[in-house]
């Protein structure tokens, strides 16, 4: 397959993608709706904080395992399923028994709210691993137009539930059980979408290049979410469960269709990469494509936040449309670094993408620390800049100094 006939693929199936992702955006603003005029503020702070939880224990899930199918040699695939599997039965069961015991330790201190939310949450680990080497190879053969309906329809169905479950009972677990129920929906849809059973005659790959490449990918997935959820539990723990809310609703109202369109992109890009021959070329084509799709629904979105704030939260968010509106701007530096990343994978140097997840991580959660103090506002400011500074900075010095793509960014 030529590097044309990859592009075209690749802009089809991001574009796939952005329409899963719209469908899932139209979908949220039931949520939205339903929640900001169900719920008060510490309900939903409740609800934050054991979503951000979660989340940062979820993204254990992200270990470069998947990665590896992808970008597997056609003679080493069997016995590279193989073993992936048993990785993802061992690895999820963990995760679950792991998120129970911290559930528990909650329930120790008294604090049974929490503990609930988590507990249920967890039953999410016992639905994945079933599906996981499904997905890979469906990504592998370049199904990613489907996969992309079956991620949406999971989120839409998971929002639908949530809009109907804030509007009849308003309680945090509205949220919560949909994530839960909404788990069978993609793990039958993705094994159907990709056969498969275990060639046992293939033996096992070596457990060896999965750990060494596998740590800094795991790393990375964990700083991420900690740098996605952490500002929040800073922002709970300084300033209220309330002013949570507001901050958690202003947040993903302003980047959530950025968070959502990044991690498209960084799916479809990475075997887009793995496949090309000019990987650089096929990272110019990828970027430029995804800042023409991106830039302006940013813009448009952080020019209309004071008028579509007020209409959809209802009284009393009138104050969080110029936080919504800053923190849009943040996705353009994000989809940046994300294409630097990706191809950073495809390098096989993950390890030099885990040291400037830290970097920023710990430069957003400070960030939030300091700023806390001012407000809203001040926070979502520091975001912008640090967030831009350190991703640009980052793709300027580790993209090769002379290709095309680092000299049409800078």
């Amino acid at each position: 397959m030529t590097d044309i006939t990859h592009q075209t693929r690749f802009t089809g199936q991001l574009l796939a993608y952005a329409a899963s992702e719209a469908a899932a955006k139209a979908s949220r603003l039931l949520v939205v709706v339903a929640v900001a005029r169900m719920l008060d503020a510490e309900a939903i702070g409740i609800a934050a904080a054991a979503l951000a939880a979660g989340d940062i224990l979820k993204a254990l899930t992200e270990n470069g395992v998947g990665q590896r199918i992808i970008s597997a040699p056609a003679a080493e695939l069997a016995e590279r399923c193989n073993t992936a599997r048993r990785i993802f039965w061992l690895w999820c069961g963990g995760l679950f028994a792991a998120q129970l015991g911290i559930a528990g330790a909650l329930l120790a201190f008294g604090n049974v709210q929490m503990a609930g939310l988590l507990a249920l949450l967890a039953v999410e680990y016992l639905f994945m691993p079933a599906g996981l080497v499904q997905a890979a190879l469906a990504m592998r053969e370049g199904k990613l137009r489907q996969t992309a309906a079956i991620a949406g329809g999971q989120v839409v169905g998971a929002n639908v539930m949530t809009a109907l479950l804030a509007l009849v009972w308003a309680s945090p677990l509205a949220l919560i059980l949909p994530r839960v129920l909404s788990a069978p929906i993609w793990l039958v849809l993705m094994r159907r979408l990709r056969p498969w059973t275990p060639d046992l005659t293939a033996g096992r790959a070596p457990l060896r290049p999965f750990l060494a490449y596998g740590w800094a990918v795991l790393g990375v997935e964990v700083v991420k979410v900690m740098r996605m959820q952490a500002d929040k539990l800073v922002v709970g723990a300084l300033l209220g469960a309330e002013t949570l809310g507001i901050y958690f609703m202003a947040f993903n109202a302003g980047l959530g269709l950025a968070t959502s369109f990044t991690q498209a992109f960084s799916v479809v890009l990475f075997p887009h990469l793995c496949a090309a021959g000019d990987r650089m070329g096929a990272l110019r084509h990828g970027l430029s494509v995804s800042l023409a799709v991106l830039g302006p629904l940013v813009v448009v979105q952080a020019c209309l936040a004071p008028f579509y704030v007020p209409l959809l939260f209802g009284p009393g968010w009138e104050g969080t449309s110029h936080v919504v509106s800053i923190l849009c701007l943040a996705a353009l530096p994000t989809v940046i670094w994300s294409a630097t990343a990706g191809w950073l994978r495809a390098e096989g140097r993950p390890q030099q993408e885990l040291g400037v997840s830290v970097i920023l991580a710990a430069a957003l959660v400070l960030n939030s620390a300091v700023l806390a103090p001012f407000g809203l506002t001040a926070i979502a400011v520091g975001y912008l800049a640090l967030s831009a500074l350190i991703m640009l900075s980052a793709t300027a010095l580790l993209l090769p100094s002379r290709s095309a793509t680092t000299k049409a960014l800078f």
